[in-house]
């Protein structure tokens, strides 16, 4: 009997791959699991069909992440805190406000927790230069100006 493996079999083979199988395993187990398909011309071509719409949705999103990349180096957020009485801020610039004021500003939608800030760092007022994790291996570097107000 050949089948299709939906998953990953440990020790018959990997997710996508047809395989030989004996009748029992193939009916009992591993469709009755769901772990695979029986592998006909129809199951096989079903199959194909859904890969390469992952591989087109994968393509759009990571050309909509470039984008987003390249709209992010271009742009400058300025963030406004008020100043203490010996010059550094009350506080510091969190990752929220700075998602916030993309969106605001920018109309850039970026997660708060994609924005790396590190330890200390947005405490006084200044230029800095964030890295921001897009997802994909997709970095941008986000420009923040932080000023006392």
């Amino acid at each position: 009997m050949k089948v299709l493996l939906i998953k990953d079999v440990k020790g018959l083979g990997k997710s996508g791959e047809i395989k030989e199988v004996k009748d029992g395993y193939g009916n009992n187990f591993l469709i009755g699991k769901g772990l695979a398909k029986s592998a006909t011309p129809d199951v096989i071509r079903q199959y194909e069909a859904s890969q390469k719409r992952k591989a087109e949705e994968l393509k759009y999103e990571i050309a909509n992440l470039e984008k987003l990349k390249d709209e992010l180096e271009k742009v400058t957020v300025v963030v406004k805190k008020p100043l203490g009485a010996n010059g550094s801020l009350f506080g510091s610039v969190s990752k929220d406000e700075i998602a916030t004021e993309l969106e605001s500003k920018f109309h850039l939608i970026v997660d708060k927790k994609s924005i790396e800030i590190d330890h200390n760092n947005l405490k006084n007022a200044g230029l800095y230069n964030l890295n921001v994790k897009l997802g994909h291996s997709i970095n941008a570097n986000l420009k923040v100006e932080v000023e006392g107000e």
